[in-house]
């Protein structure tokens, strides 16, 4: 069975191009977005990494580590990082995992158990490693996206989602549709209405089932 929301994230021993780590030591105490690719050299991946590496400033701002995943090993990812140094400009300081040997896409449910890697493979022959995680500081798996080989990530969207769940951690509060950091959010059905004021101050309430309030400082 897969990895489910609120599931562990797996404390695997990682092999990257930054050396060898576990990986809730990598994390710490901050929030983790994993983002994984089925090979080096491929085209929307490459666009993909430099994203991340231009994002540099906004992870760090939310407490958040970044890691990558590509199916080679780490030496190629070191090649692969000066083409996404030239085709972004901006430094992908970030590490990537080795896999090689398929066992952390195996661990995280990316691949049948069976899976293998034949010679001359291509970026199809595991194109379902194409997941971001979003963990949080209790190495609880928060979300996951799961992308085809044809559509590139928005990682606007994927920080716009890490700002719902850093506001919404802990709080009953949800987001709404298109919500971004800074707009009313959803207060929660565990509240009733003076339980909901004496904690948020003023309330909206547009439904008896849906009440905003202002984001929480």
């Amino acid at each position: 069975m897969g990895l489910r929301i609120n599931d562990i994230f797996p404390n695997l021993t990682v092999e990257t191009d930054q050396g060898s780590f576990a990986m809730h030591d990598y994390q710490g105490e901050h929030w983790l977005i994993l983002f994984s690719h089925p090979k080096d050299f491929t085209p929307v991946c490459t666009t993909e990494f430099g994203a991340v590496a231009q994002l540099a400033d906004e992870w760090a701002k939310r407490n958040t580590k970044v890691i990558g995943l590509s199916v080679d090993k780490a030496d190629e990812h070191v090649k692969w990082k000066a083409d996404i140094e030239a085709i972004s400009g901006a430094k992908a300081g970030f590490p990537i995992i080795a896999d090689d040997d398929l066992t952390v896409s195996k661990a995280l449910d990316m691949l049948p158990a069976d899976a293998y890697l034949p010679d001359g493979r291509t970026a199809a022959h595991s194109a379902s490693v194409r997941v971001v995680f979003i963990v949080s500081p209790d190495h609880k798996v928060q979300l996951m996206m799961s992308y085809p080989m044809s559509v590139g990530r928005n990682f606007a969207e994927v920080l716009r989602a890490l700002d719902a769940l850093q506001a919404t951690y802990g709080v009953p509060i949800a987001t709404p549709a298109n919500w971004v950091h800074g707009q009313d959010v959803i207060v929660s059905l565990s509240l009733d209405n003076d339980a909901a004021r004496a904690k948020f101050g003023e309330i909206d309430v547009k439904l008896p089932y849906l009440r905003t309030t202002k984001m929480p400082g």
